[in-house]
């Protein structure tokens, strides 16, 4: 007989209800676990999630400030700022950066030379999600076509901002300068948050000199963004503030006709107004447009400048150093008469030639050729100077300590910068006994006086410190330092006031205006019947609306041997000698000084002269013709 089952309904009853109690403990607890989650999620580290998803979609971008505008006397701008579009990539917002370079390759002219410029750039980049300028300066099609394209290049941003435009190219290069990209060793020196938005900065001339000045304050903007890293809305924003504009001393159309006059030749010239020591004009050429240095220049088109044997890249107005010639003549005429060494009355007799009491060595004047020893006859100081007389100096240094003439010739600024706001200006080299021992390991010689007297030997100066030293016989002695700024939109910061130069303590009133004349004479005494003229009458000094003083120089590249006579046509090029001329007018209240270098050009008198008198000519006539 089979067993019957009967149903417990209690126990059932009673085992739902506990299944029933732990299901819903369960629910209950991981109820309250999510609420708690929720909880700290939304109240407690509300903050701290909100500032993370405000980072992921929020950014505070820098803003760079636009660059001080250069100006020119005339209120003509050298250096400005155009506005270009940069193609840039933010690298967090590309999922891949090799894709997308190929991509925009076959969109864009994007080359090699700009691919390595991006990763330079990448890895010197100061803050994440910022963008990498790829390409600057796009042109107007290829913005349309990213334009196009956009929606499929994430990461991708087409930039509008301002860069430095210099609108007359290479002519105001080496005065003007230049700004270069900041790289690695410029942003340990940098404030970071200064320049946080900053590409460029001055690098050359009074660009560098004036970095302060010209480059403004930073400003920042909170935009944002979406999931591709595009701006959807600009939240808050703190304007850049400008640069402040400056205004040099230079005069554009001056340095048109300085660097007319120079021509192609390689040289450069400097001009300075005497009274107040301004600059205006500085020529170095040849030159370079610094505009690809700003939008990218290829690597092909830099080597060619930087391997140029006629160094284009090279500042030869302020670093160039060479021998300055008899253009130190008058320096050593004066230290002569200032250390009594000499009056303006005594003459001696030059044959062409000068040797030392015991010495076999002759040393020759500029006339002296194999068929004539040349000579000037009797010479006294005024006749030595306009007619160039190295006899007369030879036997003038070898009468007083080298070290009493470097003394004299080192309060003409020679040996050291004294420009006010000149970067980077080399000094020279005023050469005395100190010097060759510690340089050289030897003893000066009195052969070495021979030398130092006409302006040869070690004896080293830059276009600019001739310029100076040209000013300050115009003014007599009388101090101004040479100086680029004129003006600027508020107080110059980042410069360093110097003190002002005494004037040259040595030569009296009588002296300084002896001295004037005999410069005038290297240009206006020449006339028929004279036996010797001045040195430059033949070249510049007919028809002359104004009266110059000025003087002369060759300065010796190689050594020419006992006997050889120079031939500049057996030598090369660049083993002929340069040629100098300064000068300043009108001779009785100048107004303006020049040095004048001609690289290579043989006789001071005959290429740089004619360069000087174009320069004088453009600055004096105009004045003259408005009287």
């Amino acid at each position: 007989m089979a067993r019957t089952h009967i149903k417990n309904v209690a126990l059932e009853r009673s085992q739902f209800l506990s299944r029933a109690l732990f299901c819903f403990a369960v629910i209950t607890v991981l109820l309250l676990v999510l609420v708690g989650r929720y909880w700290n999620l939304q109240i407690a580290q509300h903050e701290t999630f909100q500032t993370r998803a405000d980072d992921n979609r929020i950014q505070v971008q820098p803003l760079a400030p636009i660059r001080g505008i250069i100006f020119d006397r005339n209120g003509i701008p050298l250096a400005d700022n155009k506005a270009v579009y940069t193609l840039a990539i933010v690298p967090e917002m590309v999922p891949d950066r090799e894709a997308l370079l190929t991509e925009l390759a076959a969109l864009v002219d994007v080359t090699a030379a700009d691919i390595e410029g991006f990763e330079k750039r990448l890895k010197r980049r100061r803050r994440p999600y910022s963008d990498v300028a790829l390409k600057l300066a796009l042109t107007e099609q290829a913005n349309a076509v990213l334009a196009v394209n956009r929606h499929r290049l994430p990461g991708v941003t087409v930039t509008r901002q301002m860069v430095r435009h210099y609108p007359f190219g290479a002519l105001f290069a080496h005065s003007v300068g230049s700004v270069r990209r900041i790289n690695q060793e410029d942003q340990a020196k940098l404030d970071p948050v200064r320049y946080s938005g900053s590409t460029f900065m001055g690098k050359r001339g009074v660009e560098k000199f004036y970095e302060e000045t010209l480059h403004g304050e930073v400003g920042y903007q909170r935009v944002e963004t979406n999931a591709h890293g595009r701006i959807t809305q600009v939240l808050d924003v703190q304007p850049a503030k400008p640069g402040q504009n400056i205004t040099l001393q230079l005069d554009s159309r001056l340095q048109i006709a300085a660097s007319a006059a120079l021509g192609d030749r390689r040289g450069a010239i400097v001009a300075l107004d005497t009274r107040s020591g301004g600059v205006l004009a500085m020529v170095s050429n040849p030159g370079y447009d610094p505009n690809p240095f700003v939008t990218g220049i290829s690597q092909e088109d830099y080597r060619k400048l930087a391997d140029s044997r006629d160094t284009p890249l090279f500042n030869r107005a302020v670093n160039g150093q060479y021998a300055p010639g008899s253009t130190f003549k008058p320096i050593v005429g004066l230290a002569g008469i200032s250390h009594g060494a000499v009056t303006w009355d005594e003459t001696i007799e030059d044959r062409g030639w000068f040797k030392l009491p015991d010495q076999k060595r002759i040393f020759r004047d500029w006339s002296w050729t194999r068929e004539n020893a040349g000579g000037q006859g009797k010479v006294d100081l005024r006749r030595a100077i306009y007619r160039s007389s190295n006899v007369f100096f030879y036997d003038l240094a070898t009468r007083m300590e080298v070290d009493d003439i470097a003394r004299f010739a080192d309060q003409f600024g020679i040996g050291s910068r004294t420009a006010l706001d000149i970067a980077d200006a080399s000094s020279g080299l005023l050469p005395n006994r100190v010097w060759k021992k510690g340089a050289k390991g030897e003893s000066w010689y009195p052969g070495d006086s021979v030398n130092f007297g006409i302006g040869q030997g070690s004896l080293l100066v830059t276009p600019l410190q001739l310029a100076t030293v040209s000013n300050l016989i115009a003014n007599r002695g009388q101090w101004v330092r040479p100086r680029m700024l004129l003006a600027s939109d508020a107080p110059v910061t980042g410069t360093t006031p110097k003190e002002p130069m005494p004037p040259v303590i040595g030569p009296k009133p009588d002296d300084w205006e002896r001295m004037v004349d005999a410069m005038e004479d290297v240009v206006h005494r020449g006339r028929k019947g004279y036996r010797q003229n001045g040195t430059a009458w033949s070249h510049i000094g007919r028809d002359v609306a104004y009266r110059m003083a000025g003087k002369s120089g060759t300065a010796q590249v190689v050594e020419i041997l006992q006997g050889e006579e120079y031939d500049a046509e057996l030598l090369s090029e660049y083993r002929r000698k340069h040629a100098w001329f300064m000068a300043f007018a009108p001779a009785d209240k100048p107004t303006i000084a020049v040095a004048v270098l001609v690289e290579n050009g043989g006789g001071g008198s005959s290429v740089a002269a004619p360069v000087a008198r174009e320069v004088l000519d453009s600055y004096l006539l105009p004045q003259i013709a408005q009287r």
